[in-house]
């Protein structure tokens, strides 16, 4: 996923190079001051680039959510808008391959990652794509554990760590637009079971998300 994601980002940055900048005034759908709120159905698909617990050996995953979400993006320019987002996800998590067997059930966690992203558009008569660079900080909240499985107690650290963004908007009215959207986000955290084992992982999410927005 997160080569589609590159590969997205470099098609976008390269359109703005090949169409270069356009005028204020030549009908842009975004002007200086725009507000567009978006509201969007995300899959948020745990990327484990890397991970490793100490004392049982394994590694650590985390299961796909499906969530709504809601964004909002201030448009400094027609090309350069500031974007929030915010939404929250349940995974289930487990430990693969370590002490205690082939698939452990850990627990269930939601995440809280509010992101800011910073992001360059470049319209293209009702085609609107754009490119961006963010921060993600990333909460974990309302843990449960799998006490059948001797686990009584588990807790994450709050993780912080870059985002990658491309997606589109297609204009579908005078104020409403159609959203693709693609985040990659590069986030580690540490995992604490029973208060002795720790497990440190890069779940770094891959976010897709599907929508509509309207510009105020």
């Amino acid at each position: 996923m997160s080569k589609i994601l590159s590969s997205a980002c470099a098609f976008v940055l390269l359109l703005a190079t090949a169409i270069g900048p356009a005028k204020a005034d030549d009908g842009s759908f975004y002007d200086d001051g725009s507000i567009l709120a978006r509201a969007r159905l995300a899959a948020v698909i745990p990327e484990n680039f890397s991970s490793s617990i100490s004392e049982i050996g394994g590694t650590v995953n985390a299961t796909t959510a499906y969530i709504p979400e809601v964004d909002f993006s201030y448009f400094f320019t027609p090309h350069y808008s500031l974007e929030v987002i915010a939404g929250t996800s349940r995974h289930e998590v487990s430990a693969e391959n370590s002490a205690l067997g082939p698939k452990a059930d850990v627990g269930s966690v939601w995440v809280l990652p509010p992101t800011i992203t910073a992001q360059y558009h470049q319209q293209m008569g009702n085609f609107i794509p754009y490119a961006g660079l963010g921060l993600t900080v990333m909460f974990f909240y309302d843990t449960h554990t799998n006490t059948t499985g001797g686990i009584n107690k588990i807790n994450f650290d709050t993780g912080v760590g870059p985002t990658l963004d491309a997606g589109f908007d297609y204009v579908l009215g005078p104020r409403w637009v159609a959203n693709l959207d693609v985040k990659q986000m590069f986030v580690s955290t540490t995992a604490h079971v029973n208060g002795a084992i720790n497990a440190s992982t890069a779940l770094s999410p891959t976010v897709v998300a599907v929508g509509v927005g309207y510009r105020f």
